[in-house]
């Protein structure tokens, strides 16, 4: 007799990490938006003097951090909710918000883990297409809200296309939510978006009583294997967080390398600057050559090659590049050393001339 599992999950694909290049010293694994920077030293040494306490459990609450971020963000500590990741926090919202059947609204193409974290909880994904520029299509998406919907993700950054939404357009589109619908502003990517358009997370969460902003400590931060993230929500929502979140799922260590971070932004700082000025190298490159490709305000480039994606992926693996593949769709690299971007330049230069990217 088979043991009794649940039927629906053999619709629902398991996340699918970025490829990696195993042990080929050569090779450059750009395909999960990692920090190429090793940890901060502060960082690393604040850890080792935690590691002769790790039979004990965290404290959950974790209140030397969350009064930190509360402090910076000028914001009541009830209103943040911690998680291993701010991928653990957007399942937390969507738990917290749907009930079975509920419609979570998101842009597609988009983060990976939306549709996935969608269906695990029992709601329903809708996902509408980005417009031609590879950037949400808010009045789209504003059309697309029905009775069902409870939770809609913005994701700003997108992610795998780098692109933005701007200030007006998120205001025309809180214009048009219901008051009920909770609309998640994801900023995995906050740091790197110098757009003077942008919108801004916390500008939204301090005018709007339905708000709430995911940030991370994965991707400017370099804690990517550390795992810990939060999320800035109306207070009763981030109470229900708390109920949703998995028992002492953010360690101590991983909250001491997070105060650690804070603690030195400015040095962290410079690596963000470095990456970003290496992002725009990288697109005026490609430009110059005559390949098209998606302005980013991320740490990673898109690149439109629809129907050939699989042959510019297989001639950047060829090269010593491991990219992010979406078949039909398009490749995402991640910004990586001047070496790795060298080397990306170069293959896409070849590899395009033949059959130029489209945007």
């Amino acid at each position: 007799m088979s043991i009794v599992q649940r039927s629906s999950l053999q619709a629902i694909p398991a996340y699918k990490q970025g490829a990696t290049p195993g042990t080929d010293e050569k090779a450059f694994k750009l395909s999960s938006n990692e920090n190429p920077f090793p940890p901060l030293a502060s960082v690393t040494a604040g850890i080792a003097a935690e590691l002769g306490t790790i039979n004990q459990y965290p404290n959950a609450a974790a209140p030397e951090l969350v009064g930190v971020l509360a402090e910076r963000l000028g914001v009541e500590p009830e209103t943040i909710a911690l998680g291993a990741g701010s991928v653990e926090v957007a399942g937390q919202l969507i738990h917290a918000t749907t009930n079975p059947g509920d419609e979570v609204l998101f842009a597609w193409r988009s983060f990976e883990a939306y549709p996935i974290l969608t269906h695990v909880a029992g709601a329903t994904p809708v996902m509408v297409p980005l417009d031609s520029a590879g950037a949400h299509d808010l009045e789209a998406m504003a059309e697309a809200i029905t009775e069902r919907t409870s939770l809609v993700f913005i994701c700003n950054p997108n992610n795998p296309t780098g692109t933005i939404v701007d200030t007006a357009a998120v205001d025309a589109f809180m214009a048009r939510v219901p008051a009920h619908v909770l609309v998640v502003i994801d900023e995995a990517y906050l740091h790197f978006n110098t757009s003077a358009d942008t919108a801004i997370g916390m500008d939204f969460f301090r005018r709007y009583p339905n708000i709430a902003v995911l940030h991370t400590f994965s991707k400017a931060y370099g804690l990517a294997g550390m795992r810990i993230g939060y999320a800035v929500a109306p207070a009763a929502v981030a109470a229900n967080l708390r109920k949703t979140a998995v028992p002492f799922g953010v360690s101590a260590l991983a909250q001491r390398a997070a105060l650690l971070s804070l603690e030195h932004e400015a040095e962290l700082q410079t690596r963000i600057d470095e990456l970003v000025a290496a992002r725009e190298a990288l697109l005026g490159t490609l430009r110059a050559n005559g390949i098209a490709t998606t302005e980013s305000q991320a740490n990673f480039i898109w690149l439109s090659t629809g129907e050939d994606t699989m042959r510019v992926d297989a001639a950047l693996r060829e090269a010593g590049i491991w990219a992010r593949p979406f078949p039909g769709d398009g490749i995402r690299v991640s910004i990586g050393s001047a070496e790795a971007n060298a080397i990306i330049a170069a293959t896409l230069t070849s590899v395009l001339a033949e059959a130029p990217a489209h945007v």
